[in-house]
């Protein structure tokens, strides 16, 4: 049996596929965080910014909006926006920090020292939550 040869996918078709969706449904969720995605895939950073921060206002309550906006500043070279997005995606619940140390979107947010005070502070209250925690 001779099996068909996956497609790689083609980054600019699914860029207009999901341009032509959020032309008909402009606040359709999962169109714009797959478009997001794409554009800053693509290198498209300041289109991806604004693809986020749209997702941000219609989605204000959710850590991985705020994580992905947070990503688009940093890429952008926005530190002060984009410490200010990870600390609201924090509030909201984001704990992934082992991979927010590793993401390389985040490499400008990364290399600010205030930042590193930051995540010290915030790994100290974790620590003394999850010890709480166990303790009750």
């Amino acid at each position: 049996m001779i099996m068909a040869k996956r497609q790689e996918s083609d980054p600019q078709f699914e860029i207009s596929f999901y341009e032509k969706v959020l032309q008909r449904s402009p606040d359709f969720i999962e169109a714009l965080m797959c478009l997001g995605d794409l554009y800053t895939k693509a290198g498209l950073f300041e289109k991806g910014l604004r693809v986020d921060e749209r997702l941000a206002r219609l989605r204000p309550g959710e850590a991985i909006v705020f994580y992905n906006l947070a990503c688009s500043y940093s890429l952008m070279e926005d530190g002060h926006a984009a410490e200010g997005a990870i600390r609201r995606a924090i509030e909201l619940g984001y704990e992934d920090f082992e991979y927010l140390i590793k993401d390389p979107d985040l490499i400008n947010l990364l290399n600010s020292d205030r930042f590193h005070v930051y995540l010290r502070e915030l790994r100290a209250r974790v620590r003394q939550r999850d010890c709480q925690e166990e303790t009750a």
